[in-house]
Protein backbone atom coordinates (compact mmCIF):
# COMPACT_ATOMS: atom_id res chain seq x y z
CA UNK A 1 0.00 0.00 0.00
CA UNK A 2 1.55 3.38 -0.71
CA UNK A 3 2.34 5.80 1.64
CA UNK A 4 -0.22 8.28 0.84
CA UNK A 5 -3.11 5.70 0.83
CA UNK A 6 -1.91 4.71 4.16
CA UNK A 7 -1.41 7.89 5.63
CA UNK A 8 -5.20 9.31 4.14
CA UNK A 9 -6.92 5.93 5.64
CA UNK A 10 -5.56 7.25 9.24
CA UNK A 11 -6.67 10.37 8.69
CA UNK A 12 -10.03 9.26 7.89
CA UNK A 13 -10.00 6.90 10.96
CA UNK A 14 -9.06 9.23 13.10
CA UNK A 15 -11.37 12.15 12.09
CA UNK A 16 -14.73 10.15 12.00
CA UNK A 17 -13.34 8.65 15.77
CA UNK A 18 -13.24 12.17 17.01
CA UNK A 19 -16.01 13.27 15.66
CA UNK A 20 -18.03 10.20 17.54
CA UNK A 21 -16.07 10.57 20.43
CA UNK A 22 -17.04 14.13 20.53
CA UNK A 23 -20.93 13.12 20.62
CA UNK A 24 -20.25 10.56 22.66
CA UNK A 25 -18.82 12.59 25.47
CA UNK A 26 -21.47 15.31 25.49
CA UNK A 27 -23.85 12.01 25.61
CA UNK A 28 -21.79 10.86 28.67
CA UNK A 29 -21.91 13.98 30.93
CA UNK A 30 -26.17 13.44 30.53
CA UNK A 31 -25.60 10.43 32.23
CA UNK A 32 -23.83 11.99 34.47
CA UNK A 33 -25.33 10.94 38.44
CA UNK A 34 -27.24 7.74 36.82
CA UNK A 35 -26.35 4.64 38.24
CA UNK A 36 -22.80 2.74 36.94
CA UNK A 37 -24.59 0.28 34.49
CA UNK A 38 -25.69 2.87 32.46
CA UNK A 39 -22.62 4.69 32.33
CA UNK A 40 -20.47 1.32 31.43
CA UNK A 41 -22.84 0.81 28.66
CA UNK A 42 -22.96 4.34 27.51
CA UNK A 43 -18.90 4.21 27.32
CA UNK A 44 -19.17 0.68 26.03
CA UNK A 45 -21.40 2.02 22.98
CA UNK A 46 -19.62 4.81 22.26
CA UNK A 47 -15.98 2.87 22.23
CA UNK A 48 -18.24 0.44 19.43
CA UNK A 49 -19.79 3.71 17.58
CA UNK A 50 -16.23 5.50 17.37
CA UNK A 51 -14.64 2.18 15.72
CA UNK A 52 -17.43 1.29 13.51
CA UNK A 53 -17.68 5.03 12.30
CA UNK A 54 -13.96 4.74 11.07
CA UNK A 55 -14.11 1.37 9.81
CA UNK A 56 -17.21 2.69 7.33
CA UNK A 57 -15.62 6.35 6.70
CA UNK A 58 -12.43 4.47 5.08
CA UNK A 59 -14.91 1.94 3.36
CA UNK A 60 -16.88 4.72 1.84
CA UNK A 61 -13.17 6.27 0.64
CA UNK A 62 -12.26 3.03 -0.85
CA UNK A 63 -15.39 3.70 -3.06
CA UNK A 64 -16.79 0.13 -2.40
CA UNK A 65 -20.13 -1.02 -4.22
CA UNK A 66 -23.55 -0.60 -2.64
CA UNK A 67 -23.16 -4.77 -1.42
CA UNK A 68 -20.01 -4.36 -0.03
CA UNK A 69 -20.64 -0.96 1.90
CA UNK A 70 -24.07 -2.52 2.71
CA UNK A 71 -22.02 -5.76 4.32
CA UNK A 72 -19.89 -4.11 6.21
CA UNK A 73 -22.35 -1.46 7.96
CA UNK A 74 -24.16 -4.73 8.50
CA UNK A 75 -20.44 -6.51 10.40
CA UNK A 76 -20.34 -3.22 11.87
CA UNK A 77 -23.52 -2.96 13.43
CA UNK A 78 -23.98 -6.60 14.47
CA UNK A 79 -20.47 -6.22 16.45
CA UNK A 80 -21.38 -3.13 18.06
CA UNK A 81 -24.41 -4.65 19.62
CA UNK A 82 -22.59 -8.13 20.22
CA UNK A 83 -19.70 -5.76 22.25
CA UNK A 84 -22.22 -3.55 24.47
CA UNK A 85 -23.96 -6.80 25.07
CA UNK A 86 -20.96 -8.95 26.30
CA UNK A 87 -19.90 -5.48 28.13
CA UNK A 88 -23.26 -5.60 29.68
CA UNK A 89 -22.89 -8.97 30.96
CA UNK A 90 -19.21 -8.39 32.00
CA UNK A 91 -20.24 -5.11 34.02
CA UNK A 92 -22.76 -7.30 36.20
CA UNK A 93 -19.87 -8.27 38.99
CA UNK A 94 -18.58 -4.72 38.81
CA UNK A 95 -21.88 -3.35 39.64
CA UNK A 96 -23.20 -6.09 42.19
CA UNK A 97 -19.51 -5.24 44.17
CA UNK A 98 -20.43 -1.32 44.00
CA UNK A 99 -23.74 -2.06 45.24
CA UNK A 100 -22.32 -4.23 47.92
CA UNK A 101 -19.90 -1.87 49.23
CA UNK A 102 -22.51 0.36 49.36
CA UNK A 103 -24.78 -0.97 51.56
CA UNK A 104 -21.07 -2.08 53.44
CA UNK A 105 -20.68 2.24 53.83
CA UNK A 106 -24.44 2.49 54.75
CA UNK A 107 -23.72 -0.07 57.59
CA UNK A 108 -21.14 1.32 59.10
CA UNK A 109 -21.40 2.72 62.38
CA UNK A 110 -25.63 1.93 61.74
CA UNK A 111 -25.27 -0.67 64.89
CA UNK A 112 -27.16 0.65 68.04
CA UNK A 113 -25.21 2.14 70.62
CA UNK A 114 -24.54 -1.00 73.30
CA UNK A 115 -23.85 -3.38 70.50
CA UNK A 116 -20.87 -1.40 68.06
CA UNK A 117 -18.95 -4.52 66.94
CA UNK A 118 -16.74 -3.13 64.38
CA UNK A 119 -18.47 -3.74 60.28
CA UNK A 120 -16.38 -6.32 58.26
CA UNK A 121 -17.97 -5.27 54.73
CA UNK A 122 -17.39 -8.12 51.75
CA UNK A 123 -14.24 -8.34 49.80
CA UNK A 124 -15.04 -7.31 46.11
CA UNK A 125 -13.38 -10.27 43.89
CA UNK A 126 -12.67 -8.25 40.41
CA UNK A 127 -11.54 -4.68 41.47
CA UNK A 128 -7.96 -4.08 43.02
CA UNK A 129 -9.34 -0.27 44.09
CA UNK A 130 -12.66 -1.88 44.98
CA UNK A 131 -10.82 -4.24 47.42
CA UNK A 132 -8.25 -1.16 48.70
CA UNK A 133 -12.20 0.41 49.37
CA UNK A 134 -13.48 -2.42 51.28
CA UNK A 135 -10.37 -2.64 53.66
CA UNK A 136 -10.68 0.77 54.34
CA UNK A 137 -13.88 0.73 54.87
CA UNK A 138 -13.02 -2.26 57.65
CA UNK A 139 -10.62 0.14 59.05
CA UNK A 140 -12.40 2.90 59.53
CA UNK A 141 -15.79 0.84 61.09
CA UNK A 142 -12.52 -0.77 63.90
CA UNK A 143 -11.58 2.91 64.37
CA UNK A 144 -15.04 3.94 64.85
CA UNK A 145 -16.16 1.14 67.40
CA UNK A 146 -12.80 1.46 69.07
CA UNK A 147 -13.78 6.09 69.09
CA UNK A 148 -17.47 4.75 70.15
CA UNK A 149 -15.89 2.36 73.03
CA UNK A 150 -13.65 5.15 74.70
CA UNK A 151 -16.51 7.53 74.48
CA UNK A 152 -19.10 5.43 76.31
CA UNK A 153 -15.70 4.75 79.09
CA UNK A 154 -15.38 8.04 79.15
CA UNK A 155 -18.78 8.87 79.54
CA UNK A 156 -19.53 6.62 82.23
CA UNK A 157 -16.29 8.09 84.30
CA UNK A 158 -17.81 11.28 83.86
CA UNK A 159 -20.89 10.10 85.50
CA UNK A 160 -19.30 8.02 88.44
CA UNK A 161 -17.18 11.57 89.20
CA UNK A 162 -20.07 13.95 89.26
CA UNK A 163 -21.88 11.58 91.57
CA UNK A 164 -18.84 11.23 93.90
CA UNK A 165 -18.02 14.81 93.94
CA UNK A 166 -21.66 15.61 94.47
CA UNK A 167 -21.28 13.65 97.46
CA UNK A 168 -18.35 14.24 98.35
CA UNK A 169 -19.24 18.20 98.79
CA UNK A 170 -22.78 17.84 99.78
CA UNK A 171 -21.25 16.22 103.65
CA UNK A 172 -18.85 18.52 104.24
CA UNK A 173 -21.34 21.71 103.17
CA UNK A 174 -24.06 20.57 105.41
CA UNK A 175 -21.49 20.44 108.28
CA UNK A 176 -20.41 24.21 107.47
CA UNK A 177 -23.91 25.30 107.06
CA UNK A 178 -24.45 23.64 111.19
CA UNK A 179 -21.79 25.16 112.42
CA UNK A 180 -21.83 28.28 110.99
CA UNK A 181 -25.33 28.77 112.24
CA UNK A 182 -24.11 27.42 115.71
CA UNK A 183 -21.33 30.78 115.66
CA UNK A 184 -24.49 32.64 114.64
CA UNK A 185 -26.78 31.49 117.37
CA UNK A 186 -24.26 32.05 119.85
CA UNK A 187 -24.60 28.33 120.67
CA UNK A 188 -21.18 26.82 120.34
CA UNK A 189 -19.81 25.12 123.34
CA UNK A 190 -16.22 25.24 122.15
CA UNK A 191 -15.85 27.89 119.10
CA UNK A 192 -12.24 27.53 118.57
CA UNK A 193 -12.52 23.94 117.13
CA UNK A 194 -15.65 25.09 115.11
CA UNK A 195 -13.10 27.23 114.11
CA UNK A 196 -10.46 24.95 113.13
CA UNK A 197 -12.97 22.29 111.84
CA UNK A 198 -14.40 25.07 109.08
CA UNK A 199 -10.81 25.48 107.95
CA UNK A 200 -10.21 22.26 107.89
CA UNK A 201 -13.15 21.61 105.25
CA UNK A 202 -12.17 24.45 103.21
CA UNK A 203 -8.86 23.29 102.76
CA UNK A 204 -10.11 20.02 101.42
CA UNK A 205 -12.97 21.61 99.15
CA UNK A 206 -10.38 23.75 98.00
CA UNK A 207 -8.10 20.84 97.32
CA UNK A 208 -11.08 19.17 95.46
CA UNK A 209 -11.35 21.84 93.60
CA UNK A 210 -7.43 22.14 92.88
CA UNK A 211 -7.33 18.37 91.20
CA UNK A 212 -10.30 19.54 89.30
CA UNK A 213 -8.95 22.32 87.91
CA UNK A 214 -5.72 20.50 86.45
CA UNK A 215 -7.41 17.39 85.49
CA UNK A 216 -9.07 18.97 83.37
CA UNK A 217 -5.92 21.06 81.93
CA UNK A 218 -4.40 17.71 81.52
CA UNK A 219 -7.78 16.12 79.43
CA UNK A 220 -7.76 19.58 77.74
CA UNK A 221 -4.04 19.61 76.12
CA UNK A 222 -3.08 22.74 78.25
CA UNK A 223 -0.92 21.16 80.55
CA UNK A 224 2.32 23.24 79.31
CA UNK A 225 5.87 21.61 80.85
CA UNK A 226 8.67 23.45 81.23
CA UNK A 227 11.55 20.60 81.32
CA UNK A 228 14.45 20.98 83.42
CA UNK A 229 17.37 18.47 84.03
CA UNK A 230 16.87 17.27 87.54
CA UNK A 231 17.48 14.24 89.91
CA UNK A 232 15.14 12.10 90.77
CA UNK A 233 16.59 11.41 94.16
CA UNK A 234 15.85 15.30 94.85
CA UNK A 235 12.20 14.65 93.62
CA UNK A 236 12.00 11.77 95.63
CA UNK A 237 13.38 13.39 98.81
CA UNK A 238 11.00 16.59 98.54
CA UNK A 239 8.20 14.64 97.98
CA UNK A 240 8.93 12.27 100.88
CA UNK A 241 9.65 15.18 102.91
CA UNK A 242 6.23 17.13 102.05
CA UNK A 243 3.87 13.90 103.43
CA UNK A 244 6.28 12.70 105.93
CA UNK A 245 3.37 14.50 108.22
CA UNK A 246 0.86 12.88 106.89
CA UNK A 247 2.53 9.41 107.36
CA UNK A 248 3.31 10.38 111.05
CA UNK A 249 -0.43 10.54 112.03
CA UNK A 250 -1.52 7.36 110.35
CA UNK A 251 1.71 5.78 112.02
CA UNK A 252 3.18 4.94 108.66
CA UNK A 253 6.82 4.71 107.87
CA UNK A 254 8.08 5.94 104.79
CA UNK A 255 11.49 4.10 103.27
CA UNK A 256 13.43 5.64 100.27
CA UNK A 257 17.07 3.43 100.73
CA UNK A 258 16.21 2.07 96.95
CA UNK A 259 16.45 5.15 95.49
CA UNK A 260 19.73 5.91 92.53
CA UNK A 261 20.27 9.55 91.77
CA UNK A 262 18.74 9.23 88.44
CA UNK A 263 19.56 12.58 85.92
CA UNK A 264 15.91 13.39 84.38
CA UNK A 265 14.17 15.62 82.43
CA UNK A 266 10.77 16.35 83.36
CA UNK A 267 8.85 19.43 84.67
CA UNK A 268 9.95 19.29 88.27
CA UNK A 269 6.61 20.69 89.88
CA UNK A 270 4.40 18.73 87.72
CA UNK A 271 6.52 15.52 88.43
CA UNK A 272 6.95 16.27 92.26
CA UNK A 273 2.89 16.56 92.22
CA UNK A 274 2.67 12.74 90.08
CA UNK A 275 4.88 11.52 93.14
CA UNK A 276 3.18 13.33 95.66
CA UNK A 277 0.17 11.74 95.07
CA UNK A 278 1.57 8.88 94.69
CA UNK A 279 2.98 8.25 98.04
CA UNK A 280 -0.52 10.26 99.54
CA UNK A 281 -2.14 7.50 98.02
CA UNK A 282 0.07 4.71 99.17
CA UNK A 283 -0.26 6.08 103.13
CA UNK A 284 -3.75 6.27 102.89
CA UNK A 285 -4.30 2.84 101.98
CA UNK A 286 -1.51 1.53 104.09
CA UNK A 287 -2.47 0.56 107.81
CA UNK A 288 -0.87 1.46 111.01
CA UNK A 289 2.77 -0.12 111.45
CA UNK A 290 2.86 -0.40 107.91
CA UNK A 291 5.28 0.50 105.55
CA UNK A 292 5.60 2.67 101.96
CA UNK A 293 8.58 2.06 100.31
CA UNK A 294 9.94 4.08 96.92
CA UNK A 295 12.58 3.04 94.41
CA UNK A 296 14.14 4.07 91.91
CA UNK A 297 16.50 2.37 89.10
CA UNK A 298 17.83 3.21 85.87
CA UNK A 299 17.27 1.00 83.26
CA UNK A 300 18.67 1.01 79.16
CA UNK A 301 15.18 1.98 78.26
CA UNK A 302 15.01 4.52 80.53
CA UNK A 303 14.03 5.40 84.51
CA UNK A 304 11.90 3.14 86.83
CA UNK A 305 10.10 4.98 89.67
CA UNK A 306 8.24 2.48 91.75
CA UNK A 307 5.69 2.89 95.00
CA UNK A 308 5.16 0.35 97.29
CA UNK A 309 2.46 0.03 99.71
CA UNK A 310 0.59 -2.21 102.23
CA UNK A 311 -2.75 -2.17 100.85
CA UNK A 312 -3.36 -5.70 100.85
CA UNK A 313 -3.68 -5.65 97.33
CA UNK A 314 -5.63 -4.66 94.44
CA UNK A 315 -8.71 -7.02 93.03
CA UNK A 316 -7.26 -8.18 89.52
CA UNK A 317 -10.23 -7.05 87.91
CA UNK A 318 -9.96 -3.41 89.16
CA UNK A 319 -6.39 -3.07 88.21
CA UNK A 320 -7.31 -1.68 85.00
CA UNK A 321 -9.48 1.00 85.99
CA UNK A 322 -7.25 1.92 88.86
CA UNK A 323 -6.02 5.10 87.07
CA UNK A 324 -9.66 5.88 85.91
CA UNK A 325 -11.22 9.79 86.60
CA UNK A 326 -13.30 9.04 90.29
CA UNK A 327 -12.01 5.84 90.62
CA UNK A 328 -11.87 4.42 93.79
CA UNK A 329 -12.91 0.36 94.16
CA UNK A 330 -14.11 -1.47 96.82
CA UNK A 331 -14.95 0.11 100.39
CA UNK A 332 -11.84 -0.75 101.96
CA UNK A 333 -9.81 1.95 99.58
CA UNK A 334 -12.27 4.64 99.81
CA UNK A 335 -10.71 7.52 101.19
CA UNK A 336 -11.50 8.69 104.54
CA UNK A 337 -12.43 12.27 105.84
CA UNK A 338 -9.24 13.46 104.76
CA UNK A 339 -9.40 11.58 101.38
CA UNK A 340 -9.91 13.33 97.88
CA UNK A 341 -12.42 12.66 95.04
CA UNK A 342 -10.47 9.91 93.49
CA UNK A 343 -8.51 12.54 90.71
CA UNK A 344 -5.17 11.48 92.39
CA UNK A 345 -4.04 8.44 90.46
CA UNK A 346 -5.76 10.43 87.08
CA UNK A 347 -3.84 13.34 87.39
CA UNK A 348 -0.60 10.97 87.90
CA UNK A 349 -1.45 9.02 84.42
CA UNK A 350 -2.10 12.61 82.66
CA UNK A 351 1.30 13.91 84.23
CA UNK A 352 3.60 10.90 83.37
CA UNK A 353 1.97 10.95 79.94
CA UNK A 354 2.41 13.96 79.22
CA UNK A 355 6.53 13.16 79.71
CA UNK A 356 5.68 10.48 77.29
CA UNK A 357 5.80 8.32 80.16
CA UNK A 358 3.91 5.31 81.11
CA UNK A 359 2.68 4.27 85.00
CA UNK A 360 1.20 1.14 85.41
CA UNK A 361 0.21 -0.73 89.67
CA UNK A 362 0.90 -4.79 89.98
CA UNK A 363 -0.17 -6.82 92.88
CA UNK A 364 2.91 -8.13 95.60
CA UNK A 365 2.89 -9.58 98.62
CA UNK A 366 1.02 -7.58 101.12
CA UNK A 367 -0.23 -4.83 98.96
CA UNK A 368 0.52 -3.50 95.36
CA UNK A 369 2.90 -1.75 93.88
CA UNK A 370 2.84 1.32 91.48
CA UNK A 371 5.42 1.33 88.41
CA UNK A 372 6.09 4.72 86.80
CA UNK A 373 8.44 4.49 83.48
CA UNK A 374 10.11 7.96 82.20
CA UNK A 375 12.27 8.04 79.16
CA UNK A 376 15.91 7.94 79.18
Amino acid sequence: MPLKDFLLICVIVVVCGLAVTTVGMGALRLTRRRPLSVMLAAVSAVTVAAMAAGTVGVAQAMFLSAHDLTVMMVVCGVSAVLAVGVAALLSRPVVADVRDLQRAAQGVGSAPRDEDPAYHPPRPSLIAELADLSRELERTSTRLSEARARERAVEKSRRELIAWISHDLRTPLAGLRAMAESLEDGVAADPARYHHRIRVEVDRMSGMVDDLFELSRIQAGALQLSLSRVSLYDLVGDAMAGTEALARSRAVRLEGRAVEPVPVRVDSREMSRALTNLLVNAIRHTPSDGTVAVGVRSLPEGVVLTVTDACGGIPEDDLPRVFDTGWRGSHARTPGPDGGAGLGLAIVRGIVEAHQGSVGVVNVAGGCRFEVRLPA
